[in-house]
């Protein structure tokens, strides 16, 4: 493969050039020499080829206690000559036949590293990776048996290993051990008890599994947070003695934690980093590098307002030709956590569309098939009882292998979750379906997401858009409750109207739609101070004429306000769109007096 563009293309490399780690970030700022490093998502892992310069591109799962490694080390040959060799951004230590490590030499230099538990986007949608792929330069690949090893893999003895507890963890175990005979893990001992692939990707989605990759970091460790999304840049390492099958396990107590820590490289892959960029989203559209021309049609963009009455206008064939059901699912798709304060995550904009038609079956999927079309990443979840009472929805610590163990809700940021409450049948709710309930509404009441460490909780921020689609009032809390008020023909047609919104979606208008909705999901708006005193002066007015009205409902106003104004392409809240938000509300509340209210929580 030839070198991305004057980086550096193995760790040696990068030893030879006495590249400083500035000098290395300042060419990674290029975008076009930063994606012209392939991308290890999409490439066979049983051809990979070691201290290859690649890039990772995923969420942070998981964080790994502190290593302390041989930064650089003494080398002794079998003439008595020594040399100094570079260990960063390996595994394995570097030797030739007859050498030995001088692991007392005054010229050793130790250092820390951390090791990321990262998994490719949970829920990323397939346009999303078809985009990707196509657009990514490949990695060059080589036959396994070819792939050559100089290293010589240090024992778990010569290892000078921190350990140090991370951060409290703690959780409820849950099985995760079966037995598997030799031929099926090659290397292992026969009918020993490995620790399942399954287990070890740890895919939040299991039936949408992610790619798993550690990535170990030297820098800068407080920057990293839980649940992000990350791109890096590094030296890929698969050398065959990393798997636990080739360790010296000696007198070794926890196999569990060891066979954790050490995976076949050929299932989760090293990746050594020095290089970083936190991504604000998972659109790969909105990177420059990776755009392709659609059409020539798109060459002359419309206007973000035309893009949003297109969309709209789609919006509203879905959902039986309600234009105001429209308006508040779109605000929903482009709505996000902004800021925070200690009671409330602002910006958030969590949906019920219910009063939905019974005569329409699998209305639901149906509408969900648009939504994935639209949306980089998403996920859709029945509300069964059987999965309510089964799947396990908050991770958990599992002690023994030392492994935080994923659960449904652990997704990144604008990962949208479609909750179909229409699946839901009469039955018992078993203990770990109230939990997961509680689970749901934590999350959409407070965006947190509660880890289980076994004796005690952490809350983790979130910033997962929920839409709850329901007959009548879904169980679980909402910001807003909007009731469909769907048109009699539009139901009798609505099969119809779904196959016309897909022949509607062409290339090119798919492609402004999921530009759209990223862009105004990530917009900046702001309220002038003229417009604060407009807001004021309204809401005591609103209070006059109904004393029920609360701060709750001028927060749902100015959330609501400011979406509306970014969907219409302004970045500033002005006189209009506040009066647009006081009608839709003033319609969307009218509605919800023709419901019955036993099962509202919230409106």
């Amino acid at each position: 493969m030839p070198c991305a563009m004057d980086l550096p293309c193995t760790p040696d490399e990068l030893a030879a050039q006495h590249r400083d780690s500035a000098g290395l970030k300042e060419l990674l700022k290029d975008p076009s020499r930063w994606h012209s490093i392939p991308l290890l998502n999409y490439t066979p892992l049983h051809k990979l080829k070691d201290q290859t310069l690649v890039r990772f591109r995923g969420m942070i799962q998981d964080m790994m206690d502190p290593e302390i490694y041989l930064e650089r080390y003494e080398v002794k040959s079998p003439d008595s000559s020594k040399r100094l060799q570079d260990g960063k951004f390996r595994d394995c230590l570097k030797l030739t036949t007859g050498e030995e490590i001088d692991y007392h030499a005054e010229g050793n230099v130790h250092g820390e590293r951390r090791t990321m538990f990262v998994i490719s986007v949970p829920g990323l949608n397939e346009w999303s990776k078809d985009h990707e792929k196509q657009c990514c330069p490949q990695i060059e690949l080589v036959p396994l048996a070819q792939s050559p090893s100089s290293a010589k893999k240090r024992t778990l003895e010569e290892q000078d290993a921190m350990e140090v507890d991370g951060a409290g963890d703690t959780a409820v175990k849950r099985p995760c051990m079966k037995d598997m005979q030799t031929d099926e893990e090659p290397g292992a001992a026969p009918n020993s008890s490995v620790l399942a692939s399954e287990y070890l990707l740890n895919s939040p989605l299991p039936d949408r599994p992610s790619m798993a990759c550690m990535v170990k970091v030297y820098e800068e460790f407080d920057t990293y947070q839980l649940n992000t999304l990350v791109d890096f840049v590094g030296f890929l390492s698969v050398d065959s003695s990393l798997d636990f099958a080739a360790l010296d396990i000696g007198d070794c107590e926890n196999l569990s934690e060891l066979q954790a820590a050490h995976p076949s490289p050929f299932l989760i892959p090293r990746l050594h980093a020095f290089g970083v960029q936190m991504l604000p989203h998972a659109n790969p559209l909105m990177d420059l590098s990776l755009r392709q021309p659609i059409e020539a049609s798109e060459e002359a963009e419309p206007s973000q307002l035309a893009v949003h009455k297109d969309l709209r206008m789609l919006l509203k064939l879905c959902l039986f030709d309600d234009d105001l059901a429209a308006e508040y699912l779109l605000s929903h798709l482009i709505s996000s956590v902004y800021s925070r304060s200690e009671m409330q995550s602002i910006g958030k904009f969590a949906l019920n569309l219910c009063n939905l038609p019974k005569d329409c079956q699998a209305y639901s999927t149906s509408l969900y098939d648009i939504l994935k079309l639209l949306l980089p990443a998403s996920h859709y979840l029945p509300m069964t009882l059987e999965t309510l009472n089964t799947v396990s929805f908050a991770p958990k610590k599992d002690y023994e292998t030392n492994k935080l163990v994923s659960g449904v809700l652990q997704l990144a940021p604008h990962t949208h979750l479609v909750l179909d409450e229409t699946r839901l049948q009469q039955g018992k709710l078993e203990a770990n379906g109230v939990h997961a309930v509680q689970h749901l509404a934590h999350l959409i009441n407070n965006q947190e997401l509660k880890c289980d460490f076994q004796y005690y909780q952490i809350d983790y921020h979130a910033n997962i858009p929920v839409l709850v689609l329901s007959e009548g009032r879904s169980m679980l809390p909402s910001d807003f409750v909007m009731p469909i008020n769907a048109d009699a023909k539009a139901v009798e047609l609505f099969e119809e109207s779904l196959k016309a919104a897909h022949h509607y979606l062409q290339p090119a208008r798919l492609h402004q739609f999921r530009k759209y909705l990223t862009t105004a999901r990530i917009s900046n708006f702001s309220v002038s101070e003229e417009h604060t005193e407009m807001i004021q002066q309204d809401f005591v007015d609103m209070r006059k004429a109904n004393s029920k009205s609360n701060a709750d409902d001028l927060h749902g106003l100015l959330v609501l306000s400011r979406l509306l104004g970014i969907a219409r392409g302004r970045d500033t809240l002005d006189k209009e769109t506040w009066q647009l938000a006081t009608e839709f509300e003033a319609k969307r509340r009218q509605r919800l007096q023709s419901l019955p209210k036993a099962a509202l929580t919230r409106n």
